[in-house]
């Protein structure tokens, strides 16, 4: 291969070859993969592609057109900068066969970064310098030759004569010197060899933490789990991963990789024949100075990154399934906010979440507080009633029971959740909807408004303030924010919007619509008055063609005469939706006949024809009706009314690795810890239960000086499996440093296993070749399996049981 500058100016991104790559990860066709791409390069959205084009990309479901939208770009990220690393290596004169090669296999960013490092930097490597003296060709001798007639042939290399003194090989030791380090440096930028040792380290690895400050220290740290604690590096969890970045960005934990790099060396050197020491010594000296520390750094980071994308996974589904809570419709509802200094605001609502009026009540005045309430009940004609679970809930459900139970048994009330409600109330969109209001008003309004709708409610909200998160404060905000802003646009899309009572905060979730766009069309609405079809979509300031095709499907119009405007069937099929609305209309079938005739008149693929006749059966469903409804209370319930061996009902508010969180209804919030989720075994909390989901709990252990928890669904008869094997790993440390000084890897010597305390031998200087000591053993910690103690609110307690 010729590598010239036509060579370099003709690479291009293979598209193809992405989309056949694509096609396989996701087991679909490589022609689906480009359909997707094609109607997201022509504008469409995500939602508008999986509802309304399914015959172009073979009705791909939502999460396969994402994701082969996401994969492409990310995937094409990668080829481009590929290229850039190839075009900027060749100008600047040192691009070769092996060098191109290792840049092209590169599988990740990570190992392309690490080939690009040296020759960005303005300091030349020791390599990059030897190739400058002429050694190059030393360095092809010395992997073929014996040492002696290597020695001898170095001597042709020898040259003090250059007007550069730089580039000067004044004896055979700095010739074969240089050799070596053109050598280290092949060895490290080879692909195959880093692929070796990155799996041989992943495989035998330990993540070694140790805590930071003396005894007492400890005695107080939340991080006091992991103070002198190690794992596998194949083995380690998410949320732990999460917890000790955490400490170690607080400066409260030190954290090691612990591999054997010995072993790593000899790995690589069974790869090839080395005739002679240097080439052997050449390459230990790649692995242990450059290889090691570079594959040490990425598994450090591909485990953030892990555990980021874990986590964000975790917080989006629990979002998801928050959002779908099933509304209460049709409902007055009295929105109830504890608070004890300033009294607990109460305001009234319509059935369609207007404000009607508001007061306030003091848990201290008893007679007066269930005389206003009683008075609301009545001259609102409330229906329900929705107690906040803040401070003070418990006095103020004792009020609202007893009010209910006296005077107008008829009424219900719940418990709501209170996460982000304040968040709401300061923000910039509650000021715009109640100018006029105190932030606390607005706070019980939310509260009563998320029973009514809380889709339309909670996307007023930051996402990551609603509280269903695992250590979300830890995570890439920027991937959180995006995920969960996808999130919350797939269920706004998939429940489908109100055109004429939609807030522009839910408005701007809808396919094709900005936050900017949404705010016109709420103008437009209180300027013209509402829409009665959704061709008056056009006369929106700034809502084109392409924008209506987007977003009309997605906006529903009760008042509409067209029944069809208040349906998920899109405009651009009314013409044949028209006809068979009149059939399903008489109850009649629709027959194979009449689909083929519509398809053939009006150009349409039999699944469109199919979607039609279904949604008109069942015109405007609610996908949230299939959720579980909120649970009323009868009456009021304490921590202290709770025994061992209760059975309790609670809804789920949170799904994390170790569990889930359930809300009695009470203060406290219970854990459905994972060992206890069922009789048989549960590998991941989210298979089990769902934000959202009713269930009902046998309570196992209280700690009431803690005020904790701890429920099971198991039965009676159901046996909790223990692990009882010590999980032994076998490993040789050895420290490497960086420039900056920092350990990237460790090793002891040989001999009986390291004591806390132990202090770890630097390597004795770059030039020198790892030297091969004898395997010993170290024990990981022993543990359980993922027993949800390490970094939560629960730890001392579970310790305890």
């Amino acid at each position: 291969m010729e590598l010239t500058q036509e060579f370099i100016d003709g690479l291009t991104v293979n598209e193809v070859e992405i989309m056949k790559r694509i096609a396989e990860e996701l087991n679909i066709r490589m022609q689906q993969v480009s359909a997707v791409i094609t109607l997201v390069n022509e504008g469409c959205t995500i939602p508008f592609i999986s509802r309304y084009r399914k015959e172009m990309h073979g009705s791909l479901d939502e999460v396969q057109v994402r994701d082969s939208d996401k994969l492409f770009k990310s995937y094409v990220n990668l080829e481009t900068r590929r290229l850039e690393i190839v075009r900027g290596v060749f100008a600047a004169g040192k691009l070769t066969e092996l060098l191109y090669d290792n840049i092209m296999k590169a599988s990740t960013l990570a190992e392309l970064e690490d080939i690009w490092a040296p020759f960005k930097k303005k300091k030349k490597t020791r390599g990059m310098l030897a190739v400058e003296r002429g050694l190059q060709g030393l360095a092809d001798l010395m992997k073929e030759l014996e040492e002696a007639e290597l020695v001898k042939r170095a001597q042709e290399f020898v040259k003090t004569d250059c007007e550069d003194e730089t580039l000067n090989v004044p004896t055979v030791e700095e010739a074969l010197a240089g050799a070596s380090d053109i050598i280290a440096e092949e060895t490290a930028q080879d692909t195959e060899n880093r692929k070796a040792v990155h799996d041989f380290f992943m495989a035998t690895g330990l993540f070694e933490v140790k805590g930071i400050g003396d005894e007492e220290a400890q005695k107080t740290s939340v991080y006091q789990m992991y103070w002198d604690y190690s794992e596998a590096l194949n083995q380690i969890k998410p949320h732990r991963v999460l917890a000790i970045n955490r400490g170690e960005r607080e400066g409260v934990l030190e954290v090691k990789i612990n591999v054997d790099v010995d072993e790593a060396v000899a790995r690589v050197q069974s790869r090839s024949v080395q005739h002679n020491k240097y080439y052997s010594e050449a390459i230990a000296d790649g692995i242990v100075r450059l290889l090691s520390p570079a594959v040490l750094r990425e598994i450090r980071s591909n485990l953030g990154e892990d555990a980021d994308t874990h986590g964000i996974t975790i917080f989006s589904e629990n979002l998801k399934h928050l959002l779908m809570t099933q509304p209460i419709k049709g409902t007055r509802v009295l929105g109830v906010d504890p608070g004890i200094r300033t009294g607990t605001k109460c305001a009234a609502l319509d059935e369609t979440g207007k404000y009607l009026g508001s007061f306030v009540i003091y848990q201290h005045k008893t007679e007066e507080a269930k005389a206003a309430l009683l008075k609301a009940v009545k001259d609102y004609k409330v229906q329900l009633i929705a107690v906040g679970n803040g401070t003070g809930s418990h006095e103020v459900q004792e009020i609202v029971s007893d009010v209910i139970k006296t005077h107008c048994p008829e009424v219900l009330f719940t418990v709501v959740d209170e996460d982000g409600a304040s968040v709401y109330s300061a923000g910039d969109v509650a000021r715009e909807e109640f100018p006029d209001l105190d932030l606390t008003i607005r706070g019980a309004i939310s509260i009563g408004r998320r029973l009514q709708d809380p889709l339309a409610e909670l996307v007023k909200i930051d996402p990551k303030s609603i509280g269903v998160g695992l250590y979300q404060h830890d995570l890439n905000q920027k991937k959180l924010s995006e995920e969960l802003d996808a999130v919350v646009g797939s269920v706004v899309n998939n429940v489908g919007v109100n055109l004429n009572t939609a807030s522009a905060s839910l408005l701007k979730y809808v396919s094709g619509i900005t936050s900017g766009l949404a705010k016109k069309i709420v103008s437009h609405r209180e300027k013209t008055g509402i829409f009665t079809d959704r061709e008056q979509l056009h006369n929106v300031s700034g809502l084109g063609p392409k924008t209506f095709e987007q977003c009309a499907g997605f906006l529903k119009i009760p008042e509409s005469a067209n029944p069809l405007d208040n349906s998920w069937v899109h405009p651009e099929n009314y013409p044949a939706a028209e006809v068979i609305y009149q059939i399903v209309r008489k109850n009649e079938p629709v027959t194979k006949e009449v689909r083929i005739e519509l398809q053939e008149k009006y150009q349409l693929g039999e699944q469109t024809v199919s979607d039609i006749i279904e949604e008109l059966k069942k015109p405007n469903r609610d996908p949230r009706e299939d959720c579980p409804k909120p649970i009323m209370q009868q009456g009021v319930l304490l921590f202290e009314d709770l025994k061992l061996g209760m059975t309790v009902k609670g809804k789920i508010k949170n799904v994390v690795d170790f569990g889930a969180f359930v809300d009695l209804g009470i203060k406290e919030t219970a854990l459905l810890h994972i060992s206890e989720m069922s009789d048989s075994f549960v590998s991941d909390p989210l298979e089990a239960v769902k934000v959202g989901d009713i269930v009902e709990c046998r309570i196992i252990a209280l700690d009431e000086a803690r005020r904790r928890i701890s429920l099971s669904r198991k039965s009676e008869s159901g046996v909790q499996g223990k692990l009882t094997a010590k999980q032994k790993v076998e490993v040789k440390k050895i420290t490497v440093k960086t420039k900056d000084g920092k350990t990237v890897a460790v090793k002891t010597s040989s001999g009986a296993p390291a004591v806390q305390g132990e202090k770890h031998l630097s390597h004795r200087g770059e030039r020198q070749p790892a030297v091969r000591s004898e395997r010993r053993v170290a024990e990981a910690r022993p543990r359980k399996d993922d027993d949800g103690t390490k970094y939560n609110p629960f730890a001392a307690f579970f310790n305890k049981k």
